[in-house]
């Protein structure tokens, strides 16, 4: 409570500090008083010594004469702090002892230790409590005696110290008191109008009137502060009559701020939100009725490209006209909402059967896929469906969502703008991706990775290269393709390990894949997209070459044509920076992807590899013999060497070479075969060799 207000706070604070300036005051002026005493005292006991010790000269030259010394001795009675005092001969024998008032008389004589007194300086000196005179008598070449004489220090000076406490005390309680008054009185004096504005708060908050104002008073601060609140209170008495007439528009705009909570923005559907507290309503309606419900997830194939290309804002108007189109399409009562981005679910009225929701999936489908005219220009997209029942999921809402989720993304596997019933086993295969998912980085850990080396030959069937492939044999999962497990590591965010993995591997088997040929071989590495997007993973591989010696120049990269092209900059980037270190960069599976020639233009290049559909369709399909000549051409005139993927028969191999293929790679002419394999084989051509 003392220290809660301001004005008892500074009260309190002045208070102290004069008690403190004042007591300070007092023991110093008692310390000054001290020492000036003690010299006082020693000037009169000295001045005494000398004059008794020139007196007992006379007495002490001949034969001392005891009743003279014991006169001379009794001076000392008017000296009521003498304890004692002692006459001795040049011996140091004790010729007449005299005992004043101070001295102690329960004591059976003065304690002197005559070896102490022979060191100590002639003259006056403190020993503890006492003020000590020891004196010469005679001359110092030839002395006739000494003289020493002992007074009490402490009992006078206490009482000296009492007396100027009783004289100054009073005036010192006068003189704080009054100050303390005086303080009070401006304290008081300075926080009367703080009290008046504490006043006016408490009035303020007890009758809400906003007009009370208070009387300008005081100090500078202070008025300055009564003139501020004033002013507040005027401003906060307008502010308050604009309320009252804010609230009326508040309560017309609550209406409009609920929907803007529960409706898209954009396209006027209900949002994911509202959508979702109406589906776990209808859920609940639903299991205690012991009837189902219907939902469709469905997503926009080839959203993301009219982004890129024509902008957002031609993107925003798609999805209103795909909302539009969509809404015409369903049935009165069906729910459609958009949960984000091109993501969207429906909800369907009265439970559908299989025929009437097959045909509405149906009409979605097709509707959605026909062209939208957006800002002259033709905009088509596709759409993907997956369909759940609540009866599937036991009627749980995550669940749910989740079933016509995984039935979507089924649909965009099996080749987009189509739809997809959930089943239970979809569930399966999804635990499954997620299982593969998991047991990458214990894979990696374990060594259940293998690394298969695929050999390319020369026209003239001389190994000029291997491509590294990888092989994963799971001791739970058994053996896991890489056609399943690659896309799996890319969309868990996984594949940069593998990657890395892949990398130091190929180094270390670097030298041996090396020996296993009299000519200079070159070894690919794949790379995914997500590879070529991470900069870091640059300085990785040289490092890489470094530790394991590496010949950067016989490392090369392959990267396929759509990660290449999904981010043609960043790429760009990643693999010139291979370049520069000295390895080459191949352009993996060229004709199944954009296969835009404007795109060759923009992009260095060593190597260009044909696609394995091509090949498989020489001399079968004459358009597809007609472009896979056009590319080989078309790299020739690039400059670019030419690899061939898939060779499996003679005839492939024949035409391949006869239109100026460098390189062939394929099960004719050598299988994906791990390097203890390659070696043991070499092993047994040398032996033969020999043998022969």
């Amino acid at each position: 409570m003392l220290f809660k207000t301001i004005k008892n706070t500074t009260t309190t604070l002045t208070v102290l500090a004069i008690c403190l300036v004042c007591t300070a005051v007092l023991v110093f002026a008692i310390q000054e008083h001290e020492k000036l005493y003690l010299e006082s005292v020693k000037s009169d006991l000295n001045g005494l010594s000398d004059n008794m010790a020139n007196d007992l000269v006379p007495l002490l030259a001949s034969e001392p004469d005891t009743f003279e010394i014991s006169t001379l001795l009794l001076r000392l009675e008017r000296y009521d702090n003498v304890k004692f005092a002692v006459v001795f001969d040049t011996q140091w024998q004790q010729q007449d002892v005299y005992f004043g008032d101070a001295f102690d008389t329960t004591n059976s004589g003065p304690n002197i230790q005559v070896n102490d007194l022979k060191i100590l300086p002639w003259g006056v000196q403190v020993e503890e409590d006492e003020l000590m005179a020891l004196k010469l008598i005679g001359d110092t070449r030839l002395p006739v005696g000494y003289l020493l004489i002992v007074l009490d220090s402490l009992e006078p000076l206490t009482k000296s110290k009492l007396s100027l406490l009783k004289q100054v005390l009073p005036l010192t309680l006068l003189v704080v008191l009054l100050v303390i008054g005086i303080s009070f009185f401006v304290q008081q004096r300075l926080f009367m109008p703080l009290s008046l504005l504490s006043n006016l708060a408490k009035n303020i908050r007890k009758t809400n009137d906003y007009s009370l104002r208070i009387d300008i008073q005081g100090k500078q601060e202070v008025a300055e502060l009564s003139q501020d609140i004033n002013q507040m209170m005027d401003t906060i008495n307008k502010e308050t009559q604009k309320n009252k007439q804010y609230t009326e528009q508040l309560k017309e705009q609550q209406k409009t701020m609920e929907r803007l909570a529960n409706f898209d923005s954009l396209t006027g559907l209900p949002n994911r939100q509202f959508f979702m507290e109406t589906l776990r309503i209808e859920l609940a309606k639903a299991k205690r009725g012991e009837h189902n419900l219907v939902l469709m997830y469905f997503d926009l194939d080839g959203f993301k490209g009219v982004n890129d290309s024509l902008g957002h804002e031609t993107g925003d108007q798609l999805l209103i006209k795909v909302c539009e189109r969509a809404k015409s399409i369903l049935r009165e009562g069906d729910i459609i909402s958009r949960l984000g981005g091109d993501e969207f679910l429906i909800l369907l009225h009265n439970e559908p059967n299989d025929y009437m929701l097959l045909e509405i999936a149906e009409r979605l489908v097709v509707g959605l896929s026909a062209p939208f005219d957006i800002n002259t220009w033709e905009v088509q997209v596709g759409v993907s469906i997956g369909i759940a029942k609540a009866s599937d999921s036991n009627f749980n809402l995550s669940e749910f969502v989740s079933n016509a989720d995984i039935a979507m993304y089924r649909s965009k596997t099996a080749g987009r703008s189509t739809h997809t019933v959930f089943i239970p086993e979809m569930m399966e295969d999804n635990k499954r991706k997620l299982l593969i998912a998991n047991s990458i980085a214990s894979a990696i850990k374990n060594d259940e990775f293998v690394v298969y080396y695929q050999g390319k030959v020369s026209p003239n069937e001389t190994t000029v290269g291997y491509e590294a492939l990888l092989r994963w044999s799971s001791d739970s999962l058994g053996f896991v393709s890489p056609a399943e497990f690659i896309p799996i590591a890319e969309q868990s965010g996984k594949i940069l390990p593998i990657t890395k993995w892949v990398l130091e591997r190929v180094c270390k088997d670097f030298k041996q894949l090396c020996s296993l040929n009299d000519s200079e071989v070159t070894i690919s590495v794949n790379l995914s997209a997500y590879d070529i997007k991470n900069l870091q993973l640059v300085n990785y591989i040289k490092n890489l070459f470094k530790k394991y010696s590496v010949e950067p120049r016989l490392i090369e990269f392959e990267v396929t044509e759509s990660a290449y092209l999904e981010n043609l900059d960043m790429a760009n980037e990643f693999l010139t920076q291979l370049r520069d270190i000295g390895s080459s960069v191949a352009l993996d599976d060229f004709g199944t992807g954009y296969s835009s020639l404007g795109y060759l233009t923009q992009i260095n290049l060593n190597t260009l590899k044909i696609d394995k559909q091509f090949v498989d369709n020489l001399n079968v399909s004459e358009r597809s013999t007609l472009i896979t000549k056009t590319i080989i051409e078309m790299a020739k005139q690039l400059k670019l060497q030419i690899c061939a993927e898939g060779v499996e028969t003679r005839e492939q191999a024949a035409f391949l070479i006869e239109s100026g293929c460098h390189q062939l790679q394929g099960f004719l002419f050598a299988k994906p075969t791990s390097l203890e394999l390659l070696l043991k084989e070499k092993e047994q051509l040398v032996d033969l060799e020999k043998n022969a």
